[in-house]
């Protein structure tokens, strides 16, 4: 993906228009445009005709809904102006947008000024480093006052907002210089600046322009456009390929469209790009094809079969691909600071299948991952993350017009998270039958708003690095709840310090359980912190209510400071929580007579301020939670057992040394090495330095599985032939199981209602209650599922820990592999087959083999689950007798 461009300063600018709403974007988006030459008719909001909002909705309601772009041309530049919403509702499509622009133009309305909202659009482009220029709008109508804004710019965002216009004097010069130390020093060496150093201050954050004008009567608009034609410098990209991907859209026709930004070498039409799906591991990497490269501008495109740095695209051909993602040397985007804070629970016509409209809104969730859809299995209903009543209202027609069916939101709850006080260690064991896999995090709480942060302090020594980036990636590949509520956990750090594999037993799927096991262990053990979303708000009413609303805001348990009077209105700042504060506006326009404004926007997350009653009401219980456990499995006498969470530690194979006094490992205490215990004989047995790490599991799993088994004898099924003869008892080694897998998933009612959700769960569901089955029974276990209308589908099979997992060929249904199977097995082997089909059990009678019909294997299953529990049940038992008869058993 080598091209010419590399190294080389680039023309094209992208240049992202931001607003709090009703402040002017659009129609200065559309006079910018216009100015340039890049549209020939002005359009307006009011007349809904202006270039960009191209959406009903949009234009009904005079508001951006979706980000869009358009290319323009002036001053020998070309620039790429893309517009994002306003609206505070669909402030998660204007963050995503953040990751791909050269600069910013933030438009503040000369009468409204600064306002809530435009402290966090300020906060964002801080964060995400963007260069800034100010467009003060509306400065035609009455009350906008240059002096004023510039003063307010200064003291609400940065004291380096300086009027840029045609006035370029040594006055101007001296405002410009005092910004940076460098400039100053310019101009006291040569009494000026250069135009080249004040592109270098503007890039680098230390000047913000300024510029005062009226959008709508085209004022100061071109010296607006000559500025940023003098004042944006061009980007320089490397060689190699990179891209950015921001959003990802479909078209018209229901076409995938994967929205990037290109920032170093090229991209062709046909060409393969690696890209690497979310939650998939390194060795799932996949190449996809470019089939379309889009350039937009507006609704309207242009193809091309070149994208080159600086392009913003549209790329038709990416599956795998999602907003954020970085594509060749770029990285994963940051976690976007602004997120819903409300969930809303969604209802559904009667007629209308619930899992089948819970697969069609997963499409809208790929397009905004902030909408966070999500299956609620206790209550059996969707769910979603919106900001607000703005966005419910337009999902609606949304959904309508894309999937033909109403929905209606519940009341919204807020969303919480969790963290922990103080620093705690996990442990995680996994290890049922030939498998292996134990790890050791240690869990830190970190600064609100950090999110998760991953590291690993583990020796590649003890550790082999590609087993630690494993457990890396399953630490991040999912969303992992806490113990009080089952929210989503958050800042926190998580360093891997150690873990132990087996060369031939571990597995990938080993390491993620003993991951997501450590995780969720230390959970358990650690002092637990309940986090709620709170709101900075700015309260503006008269002097006389002050007293009543001082009083609110404690009530609700907010902070603030003290107010500051004006004439007649006095203004309180402070923050407080957003489920006390929410529907707070409706109170002040009521007490003031509408004469109170309050605007709120997200702090973060901060303590919640009545924990213990939030915990109470969710009435979550982690022990009832069987898909997020913190128990380990071990094994003896070659079957796997499970040990709680809080009894585990006994068990690791990984004891722990002294620590410091803080009580938690430092680089230096490190671990001691793994001390066996046998649980048949009652001795410890130390591993020495002179044996490798595999010997080391070979002993272990000697130890827990036994000897290998000598061969025995297992009746073949009497068949009397006519010369009423028997058959004799067979030498065999296994018994075989074979399983119609689809059969099983529809008769099983539990499978088939994951499967009418999503059918890979209910495969992957049933793959894995048959290998427990497998791991005690010790069988060898075929399953079996149609693949017989894959057009030119070949055989495939693959191996799940002890499984077979088949999928037959095109034209070969599951009867006729399994008739098959079984005919040829059981001429040695003693085969059982289980299904409920009817026909195929008579044709398995005659092959000689045994049928269990769907129920009774289910009940089969269950069995063996109670067996396995009382078989722990009778070794604590044992254990407990030997205490009580004075017998020592050393820890584990």
């Amino acid at each position: 993906m080598n091209n010419t461009f590399g190294n080389k300063p680039q023309s094209h600018i992208c240049i992202g228009l931001l607003a709090h709403v009703d402040a002017g974007k659009t129609t200065l988006s559309e006079a910018l445009l216009f100015e340039s030459g890049a549209i020939t008719k002005l359009g307006r909001v009011d007349h809904q005709d202006t270039f960009f909002d191209t959406d009903f909705q949009e234009r009904a309601r005079g508001i951006t809904i979706f980000s869009k772009q358009a290319e323009m041309e002036y001053g020998g530049r070309t620039f790429m102006l893309l517009d994002t919403p306003g609206h505070v509702d669909f402030s998660a499509e204007m963050e995503r947008t953040l990751q791909v622009l050269d600069y910013a133009v933030l438009v503040i309305s000369g009468k409204d000024g600064v306002q809530g909202h435009t402290v966090t659009l300020w906060r964002l482009l801080k964060k995400y480093g963007i260069p800034v220029f100010i467009f003060v709008n509306k400065m035609d109508l009455g009350g906008a006052e240059e002096n004023a804004v510039i003063n307010q710019l200064q003291c609400s965002l940065d004291e380096c907002c300086v009027k840029f216009g045609s006035d370029i004097g040594g006055e101007w010069m001296e405002q410009v210089a005092v910004c940076e130390e460098g400039l100053l020093e310019e101009l006291i060496d040569t009494g000026s600046i250069s135009i080249r150093s004040i592109r270098r201050a503007i890039s680098d954050r230390k000047i913000f322009p300024c510029y005062f004008g009226s959008a709508l009567k085209l004022e100061c608009t071109d010296i607006f456009l000559d500025g940023l034609a003098k004042f944006c410098s061009d980007k320089t990209y490397p060689d190699e390929f990179g891209a950015k991907v921001y959003k990802i859209t479909r078209d018209i026709h229901g076409g995938r469209l994967t929205h990037m930004k290109i920032t170093g070498g090229s991209l062709h039409v046909k060409e393969s790009v690696k890209t690497l799906p979310e939650g998939c591991e390194e060795d799932q990497e996949q190449n996809e094809k470019v089939e379309q490269i889009r350039i937009y501008s507006g609704k309207k495109f242009r193809n091309s079969d070149t994208a080159v740095p600086g392009d913003i695209c549209a790329v038709i051909g990416f599956k795998n691909t999602y907003a954020g993602q970085g594509l060749g040397f770029e990285d994963e985007a940051s976690e976007p600071l602004l997120e819903s804070v409300l969930m809303y629970r969604l209802g559904l016509p009667q007629d209308i299948d619930i899992h089948k409209a819970f697969e069609k809104l997963m499409l809208l969730a790929e397009e905004d991952p902030q909408l966070h859809v999500s299956w609620d299995r206790q209550h059996e209903e969707i769910q979603m993350q919106l900001m607000g009543q703005v966005q419910t209202e337009i999902l609606k027609n949304i959904i309508k017009e894309r999937f033909g069916f109403d929905v209606e939101f519940g009341q919204g709850s807020i969303t919480y998270k969790e963290t922990i006080k103080d620093p705690v260690i996990g442990a995680g064991h996994f290890e049922p039958l030939r498998h292996y896999a134990e790890v050791h995090l240690l869990m830190e709480p970190a600064e609100r708003g950090s999110g998760l942060t991953i590291d690993s302090r583990c020796s590649e020594d003890v550790l082999d690095r590609n087993w630690q980036r494993l457990i890396m990636t399953h630490l991040e590949e999912k969303e992992h709840i806490g113990v009080l509520t089952g929210s989503p956990i958050t800042d926190m750090k998580i360093t891997v310090l150690t873990g132990r594999a087996h060369l031939k037993h571990t597995e990938g799927g080993d390491f993620r359980q003993a991951t997501y096991r450590a995780l969720r262990q230390g959970l358990r053990k650690a002092n637990n912190i309940l986090l709620e979303p709170w709101y900075e708000f700015r309260l503006e009413i008269p002097t006389e209510v002050i007293g009543r609303a001082m009083s609110d805001i404690q009530r609700m348990s907010g902070e603030m400071e003290d107010p500051e009077t004006f004439g007649h209105t006095a203004v309180i700042s402070g923050k407080a929580p957003v489920s006390e504060m929410k529907d707070y506006a409706v109170d002040v326009a009521s007490y003031t007579k509408g004469r109170g404004r309050l605007s709120c926007s997200l702090l973060g997350y901060e303590e919640c301020h009545n924990q213990d009653k939030v915990i109470n009401s969710v009435a979550y219980d982690p022990d009832s939670d069987p898909d997020n456990t913190g128990d380990s499995v071990f094994c003896i006498n070659g079957s796997g057992f499970t040990v709680k969470w809080d009894q585990a530690d006994r068990y690791l194979h990984i004891q722990r040394k002294s620590f410091c006094d803080d009580d938690i490992g430092c680089k230096e205490c490190g671990f001691s090495k793994p001390s066996v215990y046998n649980l048949n004989s009652g001795k410890t047995m130390g591993m020495g330095r002179s044996q490798s790490e595999e010997e080391e599991l070979d002993k272990i799993f000697e130890m827990t599985y036994g000897k290998p088994k000598s061969r025995k004898i297992i009746p073949k099924k009497e068949i009397i032939h006519e010369d009423k003869k028997k058959t004799k008892p067979i030498r065999i080694t296994e018994e075989y199981l074979l399983v119609d897998g689809y059969n099983i998933i529809f008769s099983w009612e539990d499978l088939k209602e994951l499967a009418k959700i999503n059918m890979d769960s209910a495969r992957a569901a049933l793959i894995e209650i048959l290998s427990n089955y497998q791991g005690y029974k010790r069988c060898r276990v075929i399953i079996v599922f149609d693949a017989y209308k894959v057009k030119d589908g070949k055989r495939h099979v693959e191996r799940y820990n002890e499984i077979d997992v088949v999928y037959t060929r095109e034209a070969e249904t599951a009867d006729m592999y399994i008739e098959k199977t079984a005919h040829e097995k059981s001429k040695e082997f003693h085969v059982r087959v289980a299904t409920s089909d009817r026909l195929e059990q008579m044709i398995i009678t005659g092959s000689g083999a045994f049928k269990i019909s769907a129920d009774e294997f289910r009940l089969e299953v269950q069995q063996a689950s109670t067996e396995i529990t009382k078989f722990i049940e009778n070794h604590n038992m044992k254990n407990r007798q030997q205490n009580r008869n004075g017998i020592v058993i050393p820890k584990i």
